[in-house]
């Protein structure tokens, strides 16, 4: 049996970047891990649980034999595949967003500092880039992390998300995944500026902590406009967690991301600037 659940587990494994990537986000030992690969040592029962919600299988299914693990899991292009009429409607329905939601879009290409209450590591403000820009008839961003690694000594990693904006009404609608292990996606709403200088936007976000917990959660944002040509490595350089008494974050934008409710408030608002 530890045998069938090593080759399950590699094989689970093996749809991330290394298995480096797998002991980070899990946050296990590497030693200890490759324990488990072996098939000489068997998780206890509270292991395999953080093991199946991670890679999204049930304990039992984790257990079976490695033959109809594979069939169970595998993927088959050729009967997910949408048909040409699928893809048209799907086309179709992406075009009339594009044309509706581009109206307006310009003033609102460039850079920004994104900012918002960590949902992997509590406390901590992350602080992101963001770039809007134009490709043919289409608007889209891409959203970069830098993210300190686990331990204290270990190197800085990036995770990066791309997506498409659109501005519906007044407000901005931004949708994204994350490219590298492609297991998680966001929401982001904006309220709009009005004022003559662009400076910052307000909204909430909806995603999942980056975490073996992998909780949905949603949090107050800003986005602090940097401009349409700023020094990119510059800008990346100052990314990453903070803490909320950081003298280099303005005193404005860690009041505007506190995720705090009012006894009045039935939902979980944004605030507007």
């Amino acid at each position: 049996m530890n045998q069938d659940l090593a080759l399950n587990l590699r094989l689970l494994c093996s749809y991330y970047r290394s298995i480096a990537e797998v002991c980070r986000r899990l946050e296990i030992n590497r030693p200890q891990f490759n324990r488990y690969l072996s098939g000489r040592y068997r998780p206890s029962a509270s292991t395999l649980r953080r093991f199946g919600d991670f890679f999204g299988v049930e304990v039992d299914e984790l257990l079976l034999p490695h033959a109809e693990f594979r069939q169970l899991i595998q993927v088959q292009p050729r009967q997910l595949a949408p048909s040409a009429d699928i893809k048209d409607k799907i086309s179709a329905h992406l075009d009339i967003l594009g044309a509706v939601g581009s109206q307006g879009m310009e003033r609102y290409l460039g850079y920004y500092y994104e900012y918002y209450l960590s949902m992997s590591v509590p406390g901590k403000i992350l602080r992101n880039l963001v770039c809007i820009e134009r490709q043919g008839d289409q608007y889209v961003f891409q959203r970069t992390e830098r993210m300190p690694g686990p331990k204290g000594g270990d190197p800085i990693y990036h995770n990066r998300y791309q997506g498409l904006a659109w501005l519906l009404t007044d407000r901005l609608f931004l949708v994204d995944y994350e490219t590298l292990n492609r297991h998680e996606m966001t929401q982001t709403i904006l309220f709009l500026s009005f004022r003559k200088r662009l400076a910052r936007l307000t909204g909430l976000k909806l995603g999942v902590s980056d975490n073996s917990e992998r909780m949905p959660c949603c949090a107050r944002v800003v986005y602090e406009y940097l401009g349409q040509e700023i020094q990119v490595h510059r800008a990346l350089s100052r990314c990453g967690l903070y803490s909320p008494s950081a003298a280099t974050i303005d005193p404005w934008i860690l009041e505007a991301v506190q995720n705090t409710m009012s006894e009045q408030e039935i939902h979980f608002r944004a605030r507007h600037e």
